[in-house]
């Protein structure tokens, strides 16, 4: 499958328009940018899967709490309205808890549901990862505050028992849960340098989460910590969130236009 590779990869070419018939699906034109960028929704409201994916995302993730199949059933309708907007989006699912409750009969259930990827603390049964990739991709969830502050105080062991994440298989990607009062554009050299030293342990394409006031300032840091995708948090009003994306898109495609080639920090890792 590698749909999370299609993901990233697709994000920086550059998409011309083109419609298929009468019955057919058009696609919009698109422009190359920095980093794929992928809505959460905490919540659902009708027409909001597709509303995000108007307003320039590039994939979608919901949430589910990993035991409520009627809740997983439910999603359904948003999944079937995004593909019907975009056939080939790649659509992710954030479970709530450590996943225990989860088993190859819910993984193929998430998988039939229309999802393509889900998330994986680091306390998640190990099990899970040995479930077949090709039916349900698996991205890490990493607490990079939880690592990096430990490493301010000379402690290393966080950044060597990271770094075996590498030898793991079964992972797809990581998302890095930079938990950060700051936003990015104030971020130090030193902040950047113990950041780092955690992003490069890992040999994975990464997401990180950023906030819906990205400026300038906060994408050229972005620049320096070497993901391939963001995660922005839809916001309960759905104009904010499309507001937001067109926002953040346009910023991501002007840092791609200054880089302008394919040894940019956003370049792949694997």
């Amino acid at each position: 499958m590698a749909k999370l590779h299609d993901l990233f990869t697709q994000a920086r070419r550059a998409r011309s328009s083109s419609g298929m018939g009468f019955l057919g699906k058009s696609r919009a034109e698109s422009k190359a940018h920095a980093a794929a960028i992928v809505v959460e929704f905490p919540t659902v409201s009708s027409g909001s899967a597709e509303a995000a994916l108007k307003a320039g995302a590039d994939g979608l993730l919901f949430q589910w709490d990993g035991k409520d199949s009627a809740a997983l059933s439910a999603l359904k309708q948003e999944v079937d309205a995004a593909r019907s907007y975009q056939e080939d989006i790649v659509l992710g699912l954030h479970l709530a808890g450590n996943g225990e409750s989860l088993n190859g009969e819910a993984i193929t259930s998430i998988k039939e549901q229309g999802f393509n990827y889900i998330t994986l603390p680091l306390n998640a049964p190990a099990h899970l990862l040995a479930q077949e990739s090709k039916d349900v991709e698996k991205v890490v969830i990493l607490p990079v505050q939880n690592i990096m502050s430990p490493l301010r105080s000379g402690d290393v062991s966080p950044y060597f028992t990271i770094r075996n994440l590498s030898g793991l298989d079964g992972i797809a990607a990581i998302l890095l849960d930079f938990d950060i009062e700051k936003p990015f554009g104030s971020l130090s050299i030193e902040d950047i340098l113990h950041y780092n030293t955690v992003r490069g342990s890992v040999q994975h394409p990464a997401f990180i989460r950023v906030g819906g006031r990205l400026n300038e300032n906060d994408t050229r840091t972005l620049k320096a910590l070497n993901v391939q995708g963001v995660v922005l948090e839809a916001d309960k009003s759905l104009e904010t969130t499309q507001e937001q994306v067109k926002a953040l898109r346009a910023l991501l495609e002007k840092l791609h236009e200054e880089k302008g080639d394919s040894s940019s920090p956003f370049s792949l890792q694997r």
